[in-house]
């Protein structure tokens, strides 16, 4: 195992540098930079943005640049942000630690409620309950997770309306935008905490429901699969109770899928949760980003790349080791 992790290790220099520099001479393709429309501003005098063009290294080559782009990131140095002229890590780390929350809170519910959803399809295929969570699942793939928010934040105000004649209460049942309570500076650590969690638990829950269908739907596959296999007839022969049959000698096999796919979870949480991050105005990393390419500051777009590519290629070496816990069968040398 050391000398695989060591290789993998020395591949992955090459590896960072291919996609730095291809994401790089990506950002580069679109005419004009941050100071362009600044050339526009009849305020900004020219000798201004000449000086603000040498101050940032935009007067170079593009090779140059990168260059020292890459050097700078070797230093641990994500570069400056144009639009508020502090260092990109300061822009992006309270972001990412917000998309994380809420990551983290989706991923969680994944797995707690994808697995025995799944084993309980295939334990017990064509029931009502089965078709019931098809069903589910089919329509939770199909509607995608920005819409379903739209959806939820509708069905709360509509039962907001109808309940409110009868209960005398003027705040929604779940909040529907936001990650706090405008009265969140004034209430304690405790009350943060939980003011905090009860404002994920809607737009986390819709970021998982996606997940939820897909995982169910493949863990229910293939525990079907182990469940016709010669070695579970052969462990019902020896006596072995259902339980320890259907979770010990079906459901790790069937699991091994999913562990290959760990490497694409750590991206993940940086990534943050899409568009679902706009609908409910959640100030995480997806509205940073966007507004990073609007405003053509090139680093601190760069700067999420570069973070979401060390944590896949970490990811995935986690992911290979994983499965060779998991999996007996494989073996590196």
């Amino acid at each position: 195992m050391g000398p695989f992790i060591l290789r993998r290790f020395l591949h992955l220099i090459p590896t960072f540098l291919g996609a730095m520099f291809l994401a790089f001479m990506i950002s580069q393709l679109s005419p004009g930079d941050y100071l362009t429309a600044r050339e526009l501003d009849p305020n900004v005098r020219p000798e201004t943005i000449e000086r603000l063009r040498a101050r940032f290294g935009l007067d170079q080559p593009i090779p140059v640049q990168f260059v020292r782009w890459i050097t700078n990131i070797a230093q641990g140095d994500l570069g400056e942000s144009f639009s508020s002229n502090q260092p990109v890590w300061n822009v992006i780390s309270g972001p990412i630690q917000r998309s994380m929350i809420l990551v983290i809170y989706s991923t969680v519910l994944l797995y707690a409620l994808a697995i025995p959803l799944g084993v309980f399809s295939a334990v017990r295929q064509y029931s009502f309950g089965d078709q019931v969570i098809s069903f589910l699942s089919y329509i939770a793939l199909a509607i995608p997770n920005f819409f379903l928010a739209l959806l939820f934040i509708l069905l709360i105000f509509t039962v907001r309306t109808w309940t409110r004649e009868l209960f005398d209460y003027n705040q929604l049942l779940l909040p529907v935008a936001q990650m706090t309570s405008s009265n969140h500076l004034s209430m304690t650590p405790w009350q943060k905490f939980w003011d905090i969690v009860w404002h994920m638990l809607m737009p986390g829950f819709v970021i998982a429901t996606g997940g939820i269908a897909g995982f169910t739907r493949v863990l229910r596959g293939q525990m079907l699969e182990y469940m016709g296999s010669d070695f579970i007839r052969t462990a019902r022969a020896k006596g072995l109770g259902e339980r320890a049959i259907t979770y010990k000698h079906a459901l790790r096999p069937a699991l091994i899928p999913f562990v290959a796919g760990i490497g694409g979870l750590l991206p993940s949480l940086v990534g943050g949760a899409g568009l679902v991050e706009i609908v409910v105005s959640w100030p995480g990393i997806t509205p940073q980003f966007l507004n990073a390419i609007n405003t053509r500051d090139v680093y601190v777009y760069l700067g999420l790349l570069v973070i979401s590519t060390l944590l896949l290629i970490i990811g995935n070496l986690l992911a290979d080791i994983l499965l060779a816990v998991v999996d007996p069968r494989i073996r590196y040398n």
